[in-house]
């Protein structure tokens, strides 16, 4: 193990790695090698306090027999929206990516990133796996790929160069949206929605071709987003929307492996581990907020009766959605009436 692979380690801290169920054992040659492939760089807190951290406990529990390389920033080609096919054509074997750069493909998992569902990423991203196996997204949605997580991040915030309080404000900005959903909602909010994936945000923000984006905390510091505008918007203890993610096997791989080593992969993989993906996520939204408070930047915190403006004005949102699933014949009212009790229920077990 590489010294940089027990820094990632000891930084993710005791508590992920007994949750994980790390166990020291010897070194031995590599009998099988997976290329994870993924869109951000090495040095981003989800590759290095989730992807590694579990790529890590997969090559310590097989004793060596599994070699996990990992491929950050699109190393083996392609674009984003690209990974989900590359982990099943075999381009890579192992991806993380998100559901919503095919926008649907994965209508299910929508669900999740409807406005103000989510009421952390911990409770969400359980809340997420479990409607998986009770709606058997697996054997549906998932098919073509062995799953090994699904979880959400924190909350979503608005980072712009002008102020935003009101939905007003949102008139005429063009602003990046990660996902079908949340590019609905802020087109019906008033603003010039654009999709794209999160690594082509710093240059269309300093070329001007959108003036804010959407996306947590977490992600903002590997993107310099403090740097490049200088107002946030927060929800308080709400959360305007979060984006799903996905981390998934080459399934033919998968089968592939002897029964041992299936074994490893699925210890390391399921609800606990999507709960600790999402939880970490959350985790490291504090520090890029503490630079971009240290910066001197705009912080607004919007107070419970803005908060119900933004609730208002999304609800069509909600809705539409609602109404477009269940036209598609997959209930669309039972799936977010199951999506919140779900919720509610992981939220209380916190």
């Amino acid at each position: 193990m590489t010294t940089t692979r027990r820094t990632v380690l000891g930084i993710a801290g005791a508590t992920a790695l007994s949750m994980l169920g790390l166990g020291a054992t010897p070194a031995a040659a590599a009998e099988v090698t997976l290329r994870m492939h993924q869109f951000l760089p090495a040095q981003a807190n989800v590759p290095k306090y989730v992807l590694d951290v579990w790529a890590d406990k997969v090559e310590a529990d097989s004793n060596g027999r599994i070699e996990v390389q990992r491929f950050p920033s699109m190393q083996l080609g392609g674009t984003p929206p690209d990974l989900i096919n590359q982990a099943i054509d075999g381009v890579a074997d192992i991806v993380w990516t998100l559901p919503g750069y095919t926008p649907g493909r994965f209508p299910t998992t929508e669900v999740f990133e409807l406005p103000f569902m989510m009421t952390n990423a911990e409770a969400t991203s359980r809340a997420y796996w479990q409607l998986a196996e009770s709606r058997n997204l697996f054997e549906t949605e998932f098919k073509d790929v062995k799953v090994l997580g699904l979880w959400v991040h924190g909350p979503g915030v608005i980072h712009s160069s002008e102020p935003i309080d009101e939905v007003s404000d949102l008139n005429g900005v063009k602003l990046r949206a990660p996902t079908r959903v949340t590019n609905q909602m802020f087109s019906a909010l008033g603003a010039t929605a654009i999709g794209m994936p999160v690594p082509a945000v710093p240059e269309a923000l300093s070329k001007g071709v959108i003036d804010a984006t959407v996306i947590p905390w977490e992600v903002t510091g590997s993107l310099k987003v403090p740097e490049l505008v200088t107002n946030h918007t927060e929800f308080g203890d709400a959360s305007l929307y979060t984006s799903t993610f996905i981390f998934a096997m080459n399934k033919a791989r998968y089968e592939a492996l002897p029964d041992d080593l299936k074994a490893v992969i699925d210890q390391n993989s399921g609800e606990d581990f999507s709960a600790f993906a999402g939880k970490t996520m959350q985790k490291y939204d504090a520090p890029p907020r503490k630079a971009a408070v240290e910066r001197g930047n705009n912080i607004i915190t919007l107070t419970p009766e803005q908060v119900q403006e933004w609730r208002d004005a999304s609800q069509p949102t909600i809705d539409s959605w609602v109404a477009e699933m269940d036209e598609k014949g997959m209930d669309g009212t039972g799936l977010l009436k199951e999506a919140r009790a779900l919720i509610a229920k992981n939220t209380d077990a916190n």
